[in-house]
C-alpha cells in the first residue's frame, strides 16, 4: 500500500457528468442515517458511551478488491450530518481517488480527519452507499470494456434499488456506461401490455404523440415483423427483446434498410436486451445494435468491499 504522504490528492471527488443532485445526496443521507441511529439526531450507543466526544483521529477510507470506484461524492455529505447531529465539528476529508477511476486492493481512497465519534458513527452509511456505488461501477466498466471498438454501448434499466436509483444510475456512468431512461416520465416505452390496452402498434404510438408530444417513443419488438410494424407506425427507438443473435441480426437488417424510406426516421435506435452475458457482449454487438440493456448493472451487481480503517494513535 502506498503511504499517504505520497498518495495523488484531488480538490473534488469526482468529474463524471451529470454529477448527483447535493439536494438529492442530502435526503438519502438523512434517511439513511435515520434507519441507522434513529430520529435525529440520533444515536450511537456503542461509540458514544466509549470514545470521549473531545479524542480525534484520522481514518483511511481503503479498497479492499480491485475495481471501479463510485459513491465518494456523498462522504463529506455522510460526515457532515453526523457532525450536526453530534454538535462537534465537521472533518476534514482528502481524496486519493476521484470516481470513475480504478482502483486496486489496498489503495487509500480517501483520509478523513476529525472528531473520532463523528468518524465511526458515520462509517456505515458512507460504505453502505459507497460500496454499492462502486460495484455498479465496476459492473459496467466490465461490459464497456468488452464492447469496447464495436460502436455499441451498455445501457442500464429501471431495475435499481428503490430510492437509490440516482445514484446507481451515476455509478454506471462512472463506469464507462450509459442511462437510458430515469423513470417512467422522460421516455415512452410501449411493451406487449400497453399495445393490447391501446389495441394497436400504431395506436399506442398515435396515443403518446397526442398526450406527451415531447418524448421518444420506444417499443418492445419480438419478432422482426414487429420491429417493422413499429417503425413503420412511428417508433424512434426500438427494443429488440430476447432474440437469438441470428434473428436478431436479421432484424437490424431490415430495420436499417427501412430507414429514411416512408416516415421512418434517419436512423432508429436499437437496444437489444433479454439473456445478455457478458461472454455474448461482442456476439451481440456484432449484429448492429446501438445499444445493449443490462439490467444486472443495477440489480445484481455485488458490492464492492470498501473499509474505513482508523489509524494508530
Amino acid at each position: 500500500m502506498s503511504t499517504p504522504g505520497t498518495l495523488p490528492v484531488f480538490a473534488a471527488p469526482s468529474t463524471v457528468e451529470p454529477g448527483l443532485d447535493p439536494a438529492w445526496v442530502a435526503h438519502v443521507v438523512e434517511v439513511a442515517l435515520d434507519e441507522d441511529l434513529g430520529p435525529a439526531p440520533g444515536r450511537d450507543v456503542t461509540t458514544q458511551a466509549t470514545i470521549p466526544a473531545s479524542a480525534t483521529g484520522t481514518a483511511d477510507l481503503v479498497a479492499r478488491a480491485d475495481g471501479v470506484v463510485a459513491g465518494l461524492v456523498v462522504v463529506e455529505e455522510v460526515l457532515r450530518q453526523v457532525a450536526g447531529r453530534l454538535g462537534l465539528p465537521e472533518p476534514e476529508v482528502v481524496f486519493h481517488a476521484q470516481d470513475g477511476a480504478p482502483v486496486t486492493t489496498g489503495q487509500v481512497l480517501a483520509a478523513l480527519s476529525g472528531r473520532t465519534q463523528v468518524l465511526l458513527v458515520g462509517e456505515r452509511t458512507l460504505l453502505n452507499l459507497a460500496s454499492r456505488a462502486s460495484g455498479v461501477a465496476t459492473a459496467a466498466a466490465a461490459w464497456s470494456r468488452e464492447l469496447a471498438g464495436t460502436g455499441a454501448q451498455v445501457l442500464d434499466t429501471r431495475k435499481t434499488t428503490p430510492g437509490l436509483r440516482a445514484l446507481q444510475k451515476y455509478a454506471v456512468r462512472a463506469g464507462g456506461g450509459t442511462n437510458k431512461r430515469m423513470g417512467l416520465y422522460d421516455v415512452a416505452m410501449i411493451k406487449d401490455n400497453h399495445v393490447v390496452a391501446a389495441g394497436s402498434v400504431r395506436a399506442a404510438i398515435e396515443a403518446v404523440r397526442a398526450t406527451f408530444p415531447d418524448v421518444l417513443v420506444q417499443v418492445e419488438a419480438d419478432t422482426t415483423a414487429q420491429a417493422l410494424e413499429a417503425i413503420g407506425a412511428g417508433a424512434d427507438f426500438l427494443l429488440l427483446d430476447n432474440m437469438p443473435t441470428p434473428v436478431l441480426a436479421a432484424t437490424v437488417t431490415a430495420v436499417r434498410e427501412r430507414e429514411g424510406r416512408d416516415g421512418v426516421p434517419a436512423h432508429v435506435e436499437l437496444e437489444a436486451t433479454g439473456n445478455l452475458t457478458l461472454d455474448r457482449a461482442r456476439e451481440v454487438a456484432g449484429t448492429g445494435v446501438d445499444y445493449l440493456s443490462v439490467g444486472a448493472l443495477t440489480h445484481s451487481a455485488p458490492i464492492l468491499d470498501l473499509a474505513l480503517d482508523l489509524r494508530p494513535a
